[in-house]
């Protein structure tokens, strides 16, 4: 059996496992105080610890089997079997449009693959579902970078950092941004 034909089979069998309403990843009451101590936080070693807290949050689901789903999509695509990740995630985001990790995963490949305007309306998606997926945020800041525009990427590095104070990737991609814009401006 190719692994065409064994998703195929797995994703139908997940959806007749399928409550009509599914609690997904961004309803989770548990991110609430995550997202509290996050902005708080001051030590990096705890920032991180919550960080993957939230993390592990996002990629759960009430249904085993899309979570199984999203990490197959996902080691695809780590693994560079890019349009098998994309099959993926073409049929987790068709049948759990809620599914936010979903949307941020698909945009992410968008991304690898160079489809900056996929990944920038996958990004919409996924901060539509969650609007403090700080990973989506800072997606869509590295894609204005890459595009050169530097105040969309100015303002969404600041937002990320409004959310996750204490992200250094954010802070050295603002500070970069900020360096540029000066220079540009002289």
């Amino acid at each position: 059996m190719n692994s065409q034909s064994f998703l195929a089979i797995l994703f139908a069998y997940s959806l007749c496992l399928t409550p009509v309403q599914s609690l997904a990843d961004q309803t989770n009451p548990q991110l609430e105080e995550l997202f509290t101590r996050l902005k708080i936080v001051e030590e990096a070693e705890q920032a991180r610890f919550i960080e993957g807290s939230i993390w592990n949050l996002w990629m759960q689901h009430d249904n085993a089997d899309v979570e199984q789903l999203l990490a197959i999509g996902t080691r695809r695509m780590n693994g560079g079997q890019y349009p098998e990740a994309m099959l993926v995630f073409n049929e987790l985001l068709g049948a759990y449009p809620e599914f936010a990790e979903a949307w941020n995963k698909r945009a992410t490949l968008y991304y690898l693959l160079g489809d900056f305007d996929a990944s920038l309306s996958d990004i919409d998606a996924t901060l539509e579902l969650e609007p403090r997926h700080f990973g989506a945020i800072s997606g869509q800041g590295l894609i204005y970078m890459q595009q050169e525009k530097l105040s969309e990427a100015r303002a969404s590095f600041e937002h990320l950092l409004t959310i996750h104070p204490n992200s250094p990737s954010a802070q050295n991609n603002l500070d970069m941004i900020l360096a540029e814009i000066q220079r540009s401006t002289i």
